[in-house]
């Protein structure tokens, strides 16, 4: 290596050396000047001059590197040539001083720029954090005096409250004297009303027995006397009550419910036959009865043996008569004596095949009504033991109303009410319907209908608001529902309504006499008339026992008691006449 790039080398140093410082210093300063606090204006301001000083000593540091690139070419030049102009490189060795020297100088220059405009911002900076310190111990200044004023203020209330508390305390206490005294006055004035009370309760004993004396009554007997006469009064009074109440009610109930009753019955109507237990056959000459009997009577013992029905022949002209509680099993041997009859041939053996062939028969009648019962009525799903049950029903009667066309009426009828009420129609139809399946059933187990289809409705499925309606129709048990109330109801209209059973005449007589004992065990009742079938009662009434008032009051008595006790369709409407006759003679 030559002198000259010795020297070269040291002068790109030194420059090096003379920036990297400059930029230290700047850097120092910048840190010193980030003690201040970030959101000071005169902070953000001076650290923008900082970096425009920092930006121009780069830049000078760049003009230097510049430079130095310069010289760098200046001597790549110069060695170059360095052979032929040794002049021209002492000439460049010295501008390298010079600039070196201008380089340093610059620099220097360029730093004490630095330091001052430094001090001048750190002294702003002071200066600007002094005046805030002032700032805020002023506002701190003028917080604590106003705290010290609102405390003032607060101790100013506290005197206050406590002088009023202090005259409250004195009114208490001087109320509190004032009450002692007009409580001393009462305990005084009591004593003295007490002693007057003592006295008075003495003169009222006094009184009332002097008053017993003359009345001959005793204080009892007087208020007994009083408790009768109030309690006769308000039976009057209640009784008139009562009326008003019965015939404001009977102008819209009995209305509404005789328009949904009638309208039920008028929509449903069907044909009745006759109660029965005998069935009559028509035989094609008298000469029929001896092969029917038979030798020595083998054909009609076998017959009777075979069908369970008793045969009677008598002398009825071409006609036999065949007697049987059970009116399937009478049926069937109806069936089979008229298919024996028609066929000719009569003997024990052929009984036994024409009667299984009846008992088909009538099984498959019975089914097929039960089905035309069932699409009648609308109802789908149904056990088809009951299927079964339903069809012994169509020649089963009560009171001459066929069973089963009973059941279809009142299913009918209580569909029709339970829409006008707007409740569930297919669950009140299917209660109606099914309310006297136990029927089906009362020759073979003992008990109560009602409660016998109740059990075989619990044991095939069906739900517990139709066995309820069905074990509640004739009040075994006491009605709980609104679908066993419809049913009462339409079993009512549908055996109630006219000509749709009759009655013995022992029942009918029975319940005659009852209806006239139960008007007529009545107070003041003089004669009891049955009208119209028992449909109307005409009570006459002794007019010095009873008053207009108390007929009202019989009336609903009577009413009352004929429906507790006794069972008939349709109404029995209850008059008591009370007349009073006054007669003078002119003379």
């Amino acid at each position: 290596m030559s002198a000259f790039d010795t020297v070269l080398l040291v002068v790109v140093l030194i420059l090096t050396l003379v920036v990297v410082g400059a930029l230290t210093m700047g850097l120092r300063t910048l840190r010193q000047l980030g003690g201040a606090r970030p959101a000071d204006p005169a902070f953000i301001a001076e650290k923008d001059r900082q970096e425009q000083s920092l930006a121009a000593l780069r830049s000078a540091a760049d003009e230097a590197n510049s430079t130095i690139d310069v010289a760098k070419s200046a001597a790549a030049a110069a060695r170059a040539e360095a052979a032929a102009a040794k002049a021209e490189a002492k000439a460049a060795r010295a501008e390298a001083r010079r600039v070196l020297d201008d380089a340093r100088a610059e620099a220097d220059t360029v730093l004490e720029r630095a330091h001052k405009q430094a001090e001048a911002d750190a002294e702003q900076l002071r200066t600007a954090a002094r005046r805030g310190g002032e700032r805020e111990v002023a506002v701190l200044a003028a917080t604590t005096r106003e705290q010290a004023a609102e405390v003032d203020r607060r101790a100013a209330r506290m005197d206050e409250r406590e002088r009023l508390h202090t005259e409250e305390v004195e009114r208490l206490a001087e109320r509190e004297r004032q009450l002692s005294a007009a409580s001393a006055a009462l305990a005084a004035r009591e004593a003295a009303l007490d002693q007057r009370e003592a006295g008075l309760a003495e003169a009222e004993l006094h009184r009332r027995r002097e008053l017993e004396r003359v009345a001959g009554l005793t204080a009892e007997a007087a208020r007994t006397e009083l408790i009768e006469a109030i309690e006769g009064q308000a039976k009057r009074e209640a009784a008139l009550l009562v009326r008003d109440i019965e015939a404001e009610a009977r102008g819209t109930a009995e209305q509404r419910a005789r328009h949904i009753v009638v309208d039920a019955i008028q929509r449903v109507a069907s044909e009745q036959t006759a109660e029965s237990v005998v069935s009559v056959l028509h035989l094609p000459g008298d000469e029929m009865k001896g092969r029917i009997i038979g030798r020595e009577g083998r054909n009609i013992r076998a017959f009777e043996s075979v069908t369970g029905v008793n045969l009677i022949i008598d002398d009825t002209p071409e006609a036999v008569l065949l007697s049987c509680f059970d009116p399937v099993r009478r049926e069937v041997g109806r069936l089979t004596l008229e298919k024996l009859v028609l066929d000719g041939r009569i003997h024990p053996h052929r009984i036994e095949e024409v009667y299984d062939l009846a008992r088909q028969e009538v099984e498959q009648l019975c089914r097929r009504a039960a089905e035309d019962a069932l699409v009648e009525v609308g109802i789908t799903e149904i056990h088809p033991e009951l299927i079964t049950l339903l069809g012994r029903l169509r020649y089963r009667t009560s009171y001459g109303q066929n069973v089963l066309k009973h059941l279809v009426e009142t299913a009918h009828i209580a569909g029709v009410m339970a829409a006008e009420l707007r409740l569930d129609v297919p669950l009140i139809k299917r209660s109606a319907f099914l309310h006297d399946i136990g029927k089906a059933l009362t020759h073979e187990v003992e008990g109560s209908h009602a409660i016998i289809g109740a059990d075989l409705a619990r044991k095939y499925g069906e739900s517990e608001e139709v066995v309820h309606a069905i074990e509640a129709h004739h009040n075994e048990v006491q009605p709980q529902t609104i679908e066993a109330v419809l049913t009462q109801a339409s079993d009512a209209c549908s055996g109630g309504r006219p000509g749709a059973r009759r009655e013995s005449l022992e029942a009918y007589v029975k319940r005659l006499e009852r209806i006239e004992e139960i008007a007529g065990g009545k107070g003041g009742v003089e004669k009891v008339f049955a009208m119209q079938a028992g449909r109307e009662i005409r009570v006459m009434v002794k007019p010095e026992h009873v008053d207009d008032i108390g007929a009202a009051v019989l009336a609903r008595d009577v009413a009352k008691q004929i429906e507790e006790e006794l069972t008939y369709p349709g109404q029995i409407r209850v008059t008591v006449v009370r007349e009073s006759r006054v007669t003078e003679i002119a003379r």
